[in-house]
C-alpha cells in the first residue's frame, strides 16, 4: 500500500495533475450537493418541516477539507513558480 507523498515531495506536473482531480471533484459534489439541498427543500415546504433546510444548509461543511487542500496545492504551485 502506497503512503500519499506530502506536497512538497511532489514535481509540479503531479501538482497540477492533482488540483485538477480535487476540482473535479468539487464540482461533482458540488452538483450533487446543490441538488440534494434542492430536493430537501422542496420536500421541507412540502412536509412543513422546516428543520430539513437547516439541514441542507450545514451540508456545505463537507466541502471544507476540499477547499482547505485546494488551497494548500495552490499555495504549494505558488511558491515554485
Amino acid at each position: 500500500m502506497s503512503k500519499s507523498k506530502k506536497l512538497s515531495d511532489l514535481t509540479l506536473e503531479e501538482l497540477i495533475k492533482k488540483k485538477n482531480q480535487i476540482k473535479g471533484a468539487a464540482i461533482g459534489l458540488g452538483i450533487v450537493m446543490i441538488v440534494a439541498v434542492i430536493a430537501l427543500v422542496v420536500l421541507a415546504f412540502k412536509t412543513q418541516n422546516y428543520a430539513l433546510i437547516t439541514i441542507g444548509m450545514a451540508c456545505a461543511v463537507t466541502f471544507l477539507p476540499i477547499f482547505i487542500s485546494l488551497g494548500q496545492i495552490n499555495a504549494e504551485i505558488k511558491s515554485r513558480k
